[in-house]
């Protein structure tokens, strides 16, 4: 089998790649990858792996802004990262965040992800910190306290230390899942 890998911005794409990923994301998602979800994971930098030309991995960062203790910080945004059913626990999803990483670390001050059950053991793994304190966003009518995402948020020191959970994290407002 004849792998290959590759980075490329959102605008690098053509519509047929963007159709694959497409494809691929609400086949791993069981359908369940909305047009918000969708539309989070463009505008950045996408991490494929074909095998035997087909794309059988995907993953993307994409910048967002937080907020923490009165600074703004430019943070790598992991999102829309999935295997295809037949190729998984092959390391693929490895490869993936591998080649995230690397643009995580030599272009923003952390990375942060939100995992689902499945995809934690994975980030873990990789040196992906569990956040312990609190989550906020900044919605339309002010700060919204997000619960929720206080224990699936994961953080990834890249320019500078992680920030201290004793303050909150505040990340800029998106339609759909915030995080």
């Amino acid at each position: 089998m004849s792998e290959t890998l590759r980075t490329a911005h959102t605008f690098e794409l053509s519509p047929a790649e963007l159709l694959q990923i497409r494809t691929l994301l609400t086949d791993a998602f069981h359908g369940n990858f909305s047009d918000d979800d969708w539309d989070h994971g463009l505008g950045g930098v996408h991490a494929l792996v074909h095998e035997d030309g087909e794309l059988v991995a995907h993953g993307s960062v994409i910048q967002r802004r937080v907020i923490h203790r009165g600074r703004s910080l430019r943070i790598g945004y992991v999102e829309a990262v999935a295997v295809r059913a037949d190729r998984r626990r092959r390391g693929l999803g490895g490869l993936v965040m591998e080649m995230l990483e690397r643009v995580i670390d030599g272009a923003y001050d952390f990375g942060a992800l939100s995992a689902s059950d499945d995809g934690a053991e994975l980030y873990r793994a990789r040196g992906w910190q569990l956040w312990r304190g609190r989550i906020e966003a900044l919605g339309p009518s002010g700060v919204v306290h997000l619960p929720d995402e206080e224990d699936t948020t994961y953080l990834r020191p890249a320019a500078r230390p992680l920030p201290d959970p004793s303050a909150a994290l505040l990340f800029d407002w998106r339609d759909g899942d915030v995080l």
